[in-house]
C-alpha cells in the first residue's frame, strides 16, 4: 500500500513538473524570439549610423582614376576625416557632383581653395609656378591646355588620374566642389583587391 501511494504521488509530481515545462516552453521560445530580433535591429541601427556618419561605401563605374582605382573596384571612405581638418592636394575623395548632386563622383584635390589652377600641355601649374606639380599618379602622358581657374574660397578643382578619359572640373558646368559636399577621404580598396590607396 505504501508503495502505491509513492508511486502516485511520483505520478503526479511527473505531471506537474511536464505541465510547469510545457508552460515555460513557449516563454522560453518567445524570449528568444525577442532576443534575436533585438540583436537584428540593433545591428540594422549600426549599420545605418555607420554608413550615415562614418564611411562611405562605392563602387567606382569608369576608368577615370586609373590605374589608382579601376572600374568596378570597391572603396571605402571615411566621412570623419574632414570633421576634423581640411582636404589637402592629393586627396582621393568622394564627393557630390556639383552638376547633378544625386550622383556621387571620386576623383582627386587638385586645386586648394583661393588657388589659380592652370594645365599646360597636360601638366598642373599652380599660382603661376614655373614647375608644374608632381604627377606620378597620373596615367599615361595627359595633353591639353586648360584654365586658368580662379578656385573660390570654401571649394576645390577635382582631377582624375587618367586625365585624357575623365570628366572632371575642366568639363563641368560647375568647376568646383563646395567643401561641405565632399563626403570623405578614400582610404582603401576592398575588392576585388584590398589596397591602401594613400
Amino acid at each position: 500500500m505504501g508503495n502505491w501511494k509513492k508511486e502516485k504521488q511520483q505520478l503526479e509530481q511527473g505531471d506537474l513538473q511536464e505541465t510547469k515545462e510545457e508552460q515555460e516552453k513557449p516563454k522560453s521560445l518567445g524570449r528568444e524570439i525577442l532576443s534575436w530580433v533585438g540583436t537584428i535591429f540593433f545591428a540594422l541601427i549600426l549599420a545605418l549610423f555607420i554608413n550615415t556618419f562614418v564611411i562611405v561605401n562605392a563602387t567606382v563605374p569608369t576608368g577615370s582614376m586609373e590605374d589608382t582605382i579601376m572600374p568596378k573596384d570597391r572603396i571605402v571612405a571615411l566621412r570623419l576625416t574632414y570633421y576634423v581638418s581640411h582636404p589637402q592636394r592629393g586627396d582621393i575623395v568622394v564627393f557630390r557632383f556639383p552638376d547633378d548632386e544625386s550622383l556621387l563622383y571620386v576623383k582627386r584635390v587638385i586645386g586648394l581653395p583661393g588657388e589659380t589652377v592652370e594645365i599646360k600641355d597636360g601638366r598642373v601649374y599652380i599660382d603661376g609656378a614655373e614647375e608644374p606639380l608632381p604627377d606620378e599618379y597620373v596615367k599615361g602622358t595627359p595633353t591639353g591646355d586648360y584654365g586658368p581657374y580662379e578656385v573660390p574660397q570654401g571649394h576645390y578643382f577635382m582631377l582624375g588620374d587618367n586625365r585624357e578619359n575623365s570628366e572632371d572640373s575642366r568639363f563641368w558646368v560647375n568647376k568646383f566642389v563646395e567643401e561641405d559636399k565632399i563626403l570623405g577621404k578614400v582610404y582603401f580598396r576592398y575588392y576585388p583587391s584590398i589596397d591602401w590607396l594613400e
